[in-house]
């Protein structure tokens, strides 16, 4: 266990010796990751918006079946490279190019490990007034705080031992939640009055191009936004996977642990939600449930944990492709602290709704751009390579650019579209192409294809002298020369 301690305490290469032939440990995962409170809050979030239950339960099927497509992509990019999400940029940034986007993802998963506390703080406070324990009208500020730093303590202590101590959790903590999920929905559809034809609000029943238009925004909130924030993660834990398991058995191992429960739930709360249309935890649970205040507030507790173990993971391996020289159990506990800050900004939040949009169409900006430049340069420019000992190489390496310029030109364009074509609720996400056509978000889209259309046309040619020195037998030391920008 020592030596496994040690391999991920700093950057280095996964041993094929040290990796796993199960990819149960995949599903268990990427499930635990996604049982959890915020994913039916992002169903009741397409009620909330103004659609009606079958558009909503389309743009979620829909929406995933892409998004995890996608996401399984770069979970055989982990496998086959045997590196973290932030460590692949460095062929396509360059060595210190990369700085920015994994400075990007540092600042995301703190965000994430927030919001994902944050959004049970009042469901488990309504919780606990059911049971009597406390005033659930209360602001109950100190109790958020409380629960808060509780739930966060226990993240950081599973995310310290490393990725085996998570998959162990994962597969043993997964399935009770699974039966009280169960439990959950059976109550829900068939005690509950549940409108299965609601069509939207009775005085503002969408059609036509404002359905379009509509769904096209939650499209970018759950459905297939929410696919692809996972892309920067999916590396990061597949690179533990031996390369002798078939592509297709993790792929869908991977996929699927991730598709099922955001589906389920995400139908569990759109559901509940047209029954007042709300997207409030507290509210579209406990108004529901208060019967069984206590296993599912025990679901509620372990959502944000299997959750944050790995955004807090993440954390430590994107803060060390900054080249920090600091060990992955310190940089645990600094997201655990920094996130414990960023949640408790979020317990004074008044509108749950567009604060939750607004973080979503943010983070999905910036994943679809990142997102889009890999896939380009790993399934097309590097689809046959099979060294990448050289993303491991210290700066100044000559098999590394210190800096491409046409990545980052690629990056920007992305962010650009992004903007241009987003319609969040919030006015500084509106974009002028989305407010041309009328409020329809394209953003994902646009995005995406711009930076990785820009990326190939500026790259197609320039990166083929680095895959020639990279595809070399490695040499007996890291070569160390002048830094080189790729202009």
């Amino acid at each position: 266990m020592s030596a496994n301690i040690d391999v991920e305490e700093t950057l280095q290469p996964i041993p094929e010796s040290q990796r796993t032939t199960k990819v149960s440990g995949q599903f268990w995962i990427w499930a635990g990751a996604n049982i959890a409170p915020i994913n039916w809050v992002l169903g009741a979030l397409g009620i909330n918006m103004g659609l009606g239950i079958a558009d909503t339960l389309i743009v979620l099927v829909v929406g995933n079946l892409i998004g995890m497509g996608l996401f399984g992509l770069f979970v055989l990019l982990g496998q086959k490279t045997g590196v973290t999400g932030m460590l692949l940029g460095r062929s396509v940034f360059g060595r210190r190019g990369n700085y920015l986007p994994s400075a990007i993802q540092a600042l995301v998963v703190i965000g994430w490990c927030a919001v994902n506390t944050w959004i049970v703080l009042d469901l488990v406070i309504a919780l606990l007034g059911q049971l009597g324990w406390l005033d659930p009208a209360a602001h109950n500020y100190g109790w958020k705080i409380a629960v808060a730093t509780l739930i966060m303590g226990v993240q950081v202590a599973v995310s310290l031992a490393g990725y085996k101590a998570i998959a162990a959790f994962e597969k043993w903590t997964v399935p009770p939640t699974i039966a009280v999920l169960v439990l959950m929905s059976a109550f829900a559809w068939f005690f509950l009055d549940i409108d299965w034809s609601y069509a939207g609000p009775a005085d503002a029943i969408l059609s036509g191009p404002e359905r379009i238009v509509a769904m096209s925004g939650v499209m970018t909130a759950i459905g297939i936004g929410w696919g692809i924030t996972w892309l920067t993660y999916a590396a990061d834990y597949s690179r533990f996977v031996s390369t002798t398991v078939r592509k297709k058995k993790l792929y869908l191992a991977s996929a699927l642990g991730q598709f099922l429960p955001v589906v389920w739930l995400g139908v569990l709360g759109a559901s509940l939600a047209t029954k007042n249309g709300t997207v409030d935890p507290g509210q579209l649970i406990v108004e529901n449930f208060g019967v069984l205040a206590i296993p599912v507030l025990l679901l509620v507790l372990h959502g944000p944990i299997a959750t944050n173990v790995l955004n807090i993971y993440s954390f430590s391996v994107a803060a060390q492709a900054l080249d920090l020289k600091v060990g992955r159990k310190k940089l645990n506990v600094l997201v655990g602290v920094l996130s414990l800050g960023a949640a408790i900004f979020f317990i004074y939040s008044e509108d749950a709704a567009t604060t939750l949009d607004a973080w979503l169409v943010g983070v999905v900006g910036w994943v679809a751009t990142w997102g889009a430049i890999m896939l380009v340069h790993y399934y097309l420019f590097e689809k046959n390579s099979t060294r990448f000992g050289h993303l491991f190489d210290g700066i100044g390496s000559k098999r590394l650019p210190d800096l491409n310029g046409r990545a980052y030109v690629a990056f920007a364009m992305g962010l650009i579209f992004t903007w241009l074509f987003l319609n969040g609720m919030v006015p500084a996400l509106q974009g002028f192409a989305a407010q041309a056509l009328g409020g329809l978000d394209l953003s994902w889209l646009a995005g995406g294809f711009a930076a990785g259309i820009t990326y190939y046309l500026l790259a197609r040619n320039s990166h083929k002298k680095w895959l020639d020195i990279q595809q070399a037998p490695a040499p007996t030391a890291i070569d160390a020369g002048e830094p080189v920008v790729v202009s």
